[in-house]
């Protein structure tokens, strides 16, 4: 039952910053006008009370620094070098397999030259940067650290976890129009994006999101590195598979469509698959070093 209580206390913290961030987005729309769907700023402005409320949560919990991840600076750029490596080379057999089957194709409609290919590996680079690090200070460091505080770590791991993995589905698909908003119809939209969030046609991309988070929490929590670390796995991830929507396309036509999920083209049974064998590997091999 505490483990229950703890589990659950992320939720309300979501669901506060939520409520917030619908109140807070509809006084900013009325003063500036139709600039902006309240459902897309209300998104924007969670993510913002989300990474705010990291310090009262830290002050709360009496974490440090260290312990929420983060390090001198010289260690974290290292391992965030290190991190870059080990996510370009985990993730790069998931799109060898897929171009190998045919499930992603090069997207021949497009014409790319050296620079514009360069400009676009930029961006994307930079783009992939700026989520890892928003949600891995969230769901590697505060959330993680603080549940790690009263559970034992692989519990921990695997609600934080859940919630990376469920929030990436934490969204509303209806468009109000400017007229039509208010602050009950925000508290609707918030209702429907929780509802997404258990809808089964997410359930394929959901593992596959479930099996990232428990290896960044594994890498996190049982190796000890820092955020450093899974800030570049997590960007490196990003980075291909943005880069892989850019030049590839997804081949409705192949036998192993079903390796992938409509979600991004990549997610899906092969990623659950390739994480869970990586991550076995990984156990059996340290369980044979302890017996020899």
């Amino acid at each position: 039952m505490k483990y229950l209580f703890y589990s659950l206390m992320p939720l309300g913290i979501l669901l506060t910053a939520a409520s917030l961030a619908i109140v807070f987005s509809y006084g900013i729309l009325v003063v500036l006008g139709d600039v902006l769907l309240l459902s897309k700023l209300t998104s924007k402005a969670t993510q913002a009370f989300l990474i705010i409320s990291i310090f009262p949560i830290k002050h709360y919990l009496n974490l440090s620094w260290s312990e929420l991840g983060f390090v001198r600076s010289k260690t974290f750029f290292n391992q965030l070098l290190i991190g870059l490596g080990l996510g370009f080379l985990t993730l790069l057999p998931v799109f060898l397999t897929l171009f190998a089957l045919d499930v992603n194709v090069f997207d021949t409609n497009r014409l790319w030259t050296l620079g514009s290919l360069l400009e676009k590996t930029a961006l994307a680079l930079v783009l992939a940067l700026l989520i890892s690090l928003i949600e891995e200070p969230l769901f590697r460091g505060v959330l993680l650290a603080g549940l790690n505080k009263k559970m034992p770590v692989m519990a921990a791991i695997l609600i934080s976890s859940t919630y990376y993995a469920a929030l990436h589905f934490l969204k509303s698909h209806t468009d109000v129009s400017y007229q039509d908003m208010s602050i009950p119809g925000g508290f609707m939209l918030l209702g429907e994006a929780l509802l997404n969030v258990i809808d089964p046609k997410n359930l394929q991309a959901f593992l596959a999101l479930l099996m990232v988070g428990l290896f960044l929490g594994i890498v996190r929590a049982v190796f000890g590195f820092s955020l450093g670390m899974v800030i570049g796995c997590h960007t490196a991830w990003v980075w291909q598979i943005k880069m892989s929507k850019s030049l590839l396309n997804v081949n409705p036509n192949s036998d192993y469509l079903y390796l992938v999920s409509s979600y991004d083209g990549v997610i899906g049974p092969l990623v659950t698959g390739w994480m869970a064998l990586v991550m076995t590997g990984y156990w059996l091999y340290s369980r044979y070093l302890k017996t020899h």
